[in-house]
């Protein structure tokens, strides 16, 4: 008796079968975009408004900072200077306007590229919170069993970063138009601002489908950013006006518009056309992907652990690893630059506006006044680096992975302290390398060596106030981990505000003294003060200490 056998469809064709007859039975891939929409709304009904809310209290301070920063038109172009030069365009872009600076010329050519970045970053974190992490802790598993289609999460994720990113332009362009600048440069920095933040968002919904973890995804956008960013950088520092590399950025599209000098809308195009091409790639690479997985495959890891990892404090190293040998190789970059922007500083000296000289530590301690700055500056961004690193506990507990190691003879405060500890030594060490590479830079453009021992020590110094950023991050989490996200950066969002623009605006000393890095001395400037590291280490060891009760008295989270 003959036997037939029918064509064997292949794997991938079959898989998309399945998926056209589940979608058919759904409805659409779209549905339930609407009702998603909602709930992503309403979970972000705090996130958002912060976000917003902040990027309109910059606009609000840049207009009331300028005028008392440069009250005339001398001190404007004083300050410009450092905008026109080489070193300062890397930083703050092309310097379209700065020969005839203005304050709305100097809003834009000095502050409105970190409005876009600003942005760019919150869209990061908005797709990867609501696509990818939903499928990695299994919510999104809960809500496709529902009549909701294939692609309405990522199509919801990106109606709701459409809505946060016109609320953002809208509010960023009336305040602008508040401040007095011209209503058509006002306008184009908002849109420009929302533009970029949804190229972003259309390049998060890539990396979202290429990554398993919601982390690798930021992070790949993240790194496009920067790649972005410096890209930028290079460009503009061949010329004013930017160069032919300074168009193979993103960010320098945004640049080229140049605000309140030319006001052209055309480049906005490129934005469009970026978020255009990545838009459609997201839903193609969506569809040919299996739920929770990701396009880039998972390197598989070793057969048998490394000693080390059978210890508390090895596993919260090895988890921490990747963490501070990226934040520290960006803080120590920054400070690398900043280091060799020294001598152009000094230089433009006798043009700089009187209260920024005096800030900076009068005519005669301007280089040791500049060390103590870049000191501070890298001690507030390792306090953002110790409560990103805190939070990973917190997704520990999500993911069900602190269960695990708590199944064993480790306690609850080996395992929480172990991370502590090792959050703090690597700020440290962060601190330390930042230190000494802003120290050489300073010193390969001064000629003055004497800057690398300086700077090693003004950094250290600041450890204490970053401390303290692990001692509350440690009681957050230990009394309630959820809050973890919102307080501690507000803390970090306060003691940045604080160090760059409270001074400026005359604030009371009771909020300067919120931020632990105010009561230590301004080494070199200031001669090292004993007590306030001694008391704030104290405070830092409390604040561990209660977060490791708070921690043996509640429950470990599980998956939400």
């Amino acid at each position: 008796m003959a036997t037939t056998t029918a064509p064997r469809a292949t794997g991938d064709a079959g898989l998309a079968s399945r998926r056209r007859r589940a979608d058919s039975r759904r409805g659409t891939t779209e549905t339930g975009t609407g009702t998603l929409v909602r709930f992503m709304l309403r979970r972000d009904r705090v996130k958002l408004p912060l976000w917003i809310g902040g990027l309109g209290l910059y606009i609000i301070y840049i207009g009331a900072a300028l005028p008392q920063l440069a009250p005339d038109e001398a001190g404007l172009a004083g300050a410009a200077i450092l905008f026109d030069s080489p070193i300062g365009r890397m930083w703050v872009g092309p310097a379209f306007g700065m020969d005839a600076v203005t304050y709305e010329r100097f809003f834009a050519g000095g502050y409105a590229l970190y409005l876009y970045l600003l942005a760019a970053l919150m869209n990061i974190l908005l797709i990867a919170r609501h696509t990818r992490a939903e499928e990695q802790t299994g919510r999104s598993e809960v809500l496709r069993a529902n009549v909701v289609g294939r692609h309405a999460p990522l199509t919801a994720a990106l109606i709701v970063a459409g809505i946060a990113n016109a609320a953002t332009a809208l509010i960023v362009t009336g305040l602008a138009i508040g401040n007095g600048y011209a209503a058509e440069g006002s306008a184009l920095v908002g849109v420009t601002m929302g533009l970029t933040g949804l190229a972003w968002a259309a390049i998060t919904a890539v990396t979202v489908q290429l990554s398993t973890t919601s982390r690798t995804a930021a992070g790949l956008s993240g790194a496009a950013l920067g790649v972005a960013f410096m890209v930028r950088a290079l460009g503009d520092m061949l010329a004013v006006g930017g160069s032919a590399l300074s168009w193979a950025s993103p960010l320098g599209w945004g640049q080229q518009t140049a605000p309140y000098v030319y006001d052209r809308w055309w480049p906005l195009l490129l934005l469009v056309a970026l978020t255009a091409a990545c838009v459609p790639a997201a839903y193609a690479l969506q569809s040919r992907r299996d739920f929770g997985a990701g396009m880039l495959a998972v390197r598989g890891g070793r057969v048998d652990a490394a000693p080390s990892l059978g210890t508390p404090f090895g596993l919260a190293a090895r988890l921490l690893r990747g963490s501070i040998i990226g934040w520290g190789s960006v803080i120590a970059l920054f400070g690398l630059i900043d280091g060799a922007f020294a001598q152009a500083m000094l230089d433009a000296a006798g043009e700089m506006p009187q209260m920024l000289v005096e800030m900076m530590g009068g005519a005669d301690g301007l280089a040791e006044g500049y060390v103590a700055f870049l000191a501070a500056f890298s001690g507030y961004m390792a306090a953002a680096y110790v409560v990103f690193a805190v939070q990973g506990l917190v997704g520990e507990e999500l993911r069900g992975r602190a269960e695990a190691v708590l199944a064993t003879p480790t306690s609850r405060s080996a395992w929480a302290g172990s991370h502590f500890g090792v959050v703090a030594v690597g700020g440290a060490l962060i601190m330390l390398v930042s230190g000494l590479v802003t120290g050489v830079a300073i010193a390969a453009v001064t000629g003055d060596w004497a800057a690398v021992g300086q700077s090693v020590w003004a950094h250290l110094n600041m450890v204490p106030g970053m401390l303290v950023v692990v001692g509350v991050s440690a009681l957050i989490f230990g009394w309630a981990p959820r809050a973890l996200a919102v307080v501690g950066w507000a803390l970090v969002g306060v003691i940045i505000f604080v160090g760059v623009f409270a001074s400026l605006l005359d604030f009371p000393d009771w909020f300067l003294d919120l931020s632990p890095f105010s009561h230590l001395a301004q080494m070199p400037v200031e001669d090292f003060a004993f007590a306030p590291v001694l008391w704030l280490t104290v405070i830092a060891a409390a604040g561990v200490a209660l977060g490791l009760v708070g921690l043996g008295r509640r429950q470990v989270v599980n998956k939400g």
